[in-house]
Parts: structure tokens; sequence; C-alpha cells
């Protein structure tokens, strides 16, 4: 379904999305964002308590549903689980937001041989998006109305970011960036849209240990000046999710307030 007025054309009205990692930082900014503007969400992550704490928030602005479902997405079982339990609560899944991550400092040659940081990267950031695609894309093809599905990666999928050695982080993203331009164009024919929003510096849990000193020398090579807010993440993650964005699939949308011109 395209747009043909702008009338609701943001509007997720009715609409069912899933977030991964949806009770904290940018998956917080995108489950309100969503929220604002109707849609009924699912927060998958571990921590019950911090979800159930945004469900009660949720529930006392915006009219949607929200629900906790547990889940590690390193674990395919538990991310079966949970689809399962959120088709059984709402009937369907129109957005698939895949935000969970974890990111990993350190150079290659400074991990034991085992290269377990490398490895466990991977395991969350790619195929733990991989995963959710899979379940979630299969209900999406069965169900026949099509589906958004958002995967959040990052400028680091694209750059080399300095001085923070992230190579582990950066392939995955980078990884994710090619998973999501493949899966548009397969699940292009089953009115699956698939998209990517690719962060730099953003104001949440990650960015808790910036001093201010560090954060004025950041911000110098951010041609806007500042960090993005979750909330900035979370309005185009609206776009996405919406009719609005229907003729888009494939794209890779960095938001970074234009740091990685100048890298």
């Amino acid at each position: 379904m395209h747009i043909t007025s702008m009338d609701n054309a943001f509007s997720l009205e009715g609409k069912t999305a899933i977030v991964t990692g949806g009770n904290r930082g940018i998956g917080l900014g995108i489950t309100t964002a969503l929220a604002h503007h109707g849609a009924n969400v699912a927060i998958l992550c571990r921590r019950e308590e911090s979800a159930q704490s945004v469900i009660a928030d949720l529930s006392n602005k915006y009219p949607g549903k929200f629900t906790f479902f547990k889940c590690d997405i390193a674990d395919y079982d538990l991310c079966k689980s949970a689809v399962k339990g959120v088709i059984e609560e709402y009937g369907i899944i129109d957005i698939l937001v895949n935000n969970a991550g974890i990111g990993i400092v350190g150079e290659m040659l400074d991990m034991e041989e085992d290269l377990e940081p490398w490895f466990h990267c991977f395991d969350v950031d790619l195929h733990g998006a991989a995963r959710m695609c899979y379940l979630v894309g299969k209900h999406m093809r069965e169900h026949g109305k099509g589906g958004r599905v958002i995967n959040i990666t990052s400028n680091a999928g694209e750059i080399v970011n300095v001085p923070m050695p992230l190579m582990a982080y950066s392939c995955a993203k980078a990884a994710l960036n090619m998973l999501t331009r493949h899966l548009a164009h397969q699940w292009g024919k089953y009115g699956i849209r698939v998209n990517a929003i690719a962060p730099g510096y953003t104001f949440s849990d990650m960015a808790t240990n910036v001093d201010e000193a560090a954060y004025k020398i950041m911000c110098e090579k951010i041609p806007v000046g500042r960090f993005g807010e979750a909330v900035e993440i979370g309005a185009l993650a609206v776009y996405l999710a919406s009719t609005a964005s229907d003729v888009m699939t494939g794209a890779i949308l960095t938001i970074d307030g234009g740091y990685s011109l100048g890298v």
C-alpha cells in the first residue's frame, strides 16, 4: 500500500511492532516514537524489570498495547519462543526493528586465541538480527500482508572509526548492511520492505561514560556539533515503518550529524 496524500502517512495505528532491545537507549527512543504514532509494541529483551517500567510509562501516555517477551537474540530457541508469543498475543507482526546489539572494543591481536569477543559480537549483532529476520520474515510471507524490517546498524559499518578500535563491531554492522540489501531484493515480491538505520554517536547507554571534555573533543569532528538523540533515531524509524516509505527498500540511512563525511 502506498500513499496518495500526506493524510495519516505516518500513522501506525493498529500496527504491531517488535523492537529488540526496546527497553533502553536507542531502542527505547524507537519504541517511544512508534508508540507515539499509534503502534502496539512488543519489547524483546533480557531485562524484564526495565521493560515493565517502560511499558507502564507508555501505557499511561499512548493508546497502544505494550508487552514484554524475554529474549536473547544470540539464542535461537528464545527468539523462536518470543516471536511465537508475539503472534499469539497480537495475531500479526507488521514491523520488526532489529535494534539489540553489543559493542566490542579492542584490537584483534590483543584477543585470546579463541577470538571469543569477535565471534560473540557477530553472533549478536549479525546472526541475532538474521535469526529475527528469518522468523519474522516467514510469518510476514505467510500472512501475505507485507511488512517492514528495520535493521539498526551503524556508521561504523562504512568507516574505520577513530580512535576506538571497533573492528569486530564495524565488520558485523557492515555485514548487516549487506544482509539488509539482500533481503530487500529477495522480499520485495512479498511486500516486505527492508531498510537500515546507521546511527553515529548517540546519547544512549553506550555514551554514558563519555565525560564533558571528551564529548567536546568528539563533537569537534561532527559537523552539526553534537551527538544524536535516541528519539531522532525513532523519528526515522517511524518513517521506515509507515506507508510513507513504501517505495524505499534496501536503503542504509546514515544519521550521524555528518561525522562520517570527514573521516
